[in-house]
């Protein structure tokens, strides 16, 4: 049977001869891994790596497993990993509902089945009604709701956080903190948050990795 979760298998990324990452762990469905460090001790560059979009300039060895799959030389559409920014990203161009449309995975056919899916969505984070709203009016806290939805849409197998909740406020932090760990566990996606936020990693609750 393959092992569930996201399997960091000595995984080593250097720049410039420096070693900026040295991890092997695992996280299990549904777990939070917090992986924290100072501004350029390689936080973002690990989740590149994951991702598939690390830069040339760095050098990377190592295996990330997904469910038991090596994912480690596939291309980025073809891992199934989400992951959430400090900005939200929002197309500006499209509605509410027109950017969680981005999201939904080609398997759901038809514009009625689709847009049922945008209206659950929008209720599951307490945006019924806002499909055909302007992104711009919407606040920070809405906005990363909808970033977060969007990127749950296209069904991931596990998600990665690069300090989503540095530019809310208190108030905003704990509602989308608390909304954002809430979906992953219900969803059993295994976890990786990269912060400098002790706050963060309490929320959390689970393992923190230290870098630099």
């Amino acid at each position: 049977m393959p092992d569930p979760g996201l399997t960091l298998n000595s995984v080593v990324i250097r720049r410039d001869g420096r070693t900026l990452v040295d991890i092997s762990d695992h996280v299990d469905p549904g777990e939070v891994l917090t992986v924290m460090g100072p501004s350029g001790s390689g936080k973002s560059t690990l989740l590149s790596y994951i991702i598939g979009s690390l830069d040339g300039g760095f050098e990377a060895k190592g295996l990330v497993l997904l469910n038991g799959t090596d994912i480690t030389e596939l291309a980025p559409e073809q891992r199934h990993v989400g992951i959430l920014f400090q900005d939200e990203l929002l197309f500006p161009h499209l509605s509410v509902g027109e950017n969680l449309a981005f999201g939904l995975r080609a398997s759901v056919k038809g514009r009625a089945a689709r847009q049922d899916q945008i209206n659950v969505a929008l209720e599951d984070i307490g945006l019924a009604g806002f499909a055909d709203r302007d992104p711009g009016t919407l606040s920070g806290g809405q906005k990363a709701r909808v970033a977060l939805m969007r990127m749950l849409l296209s069904d991931p197998k596990a998600l990665l956080l690069d300090e989503p909740f540095s530019r809310l406020d208190t108030e905003r932090r704990d509602q989308i903190r608390a909304l954002v760990f809430d979906q992953a566990r219900a969803k059993g996606l295994p976890v990786l948050l990269v912060t400098h936020d002790h706050a963060d990693a309490d929320a959390a609750g689970g393992r923190v990795h230290r870098l630099g």
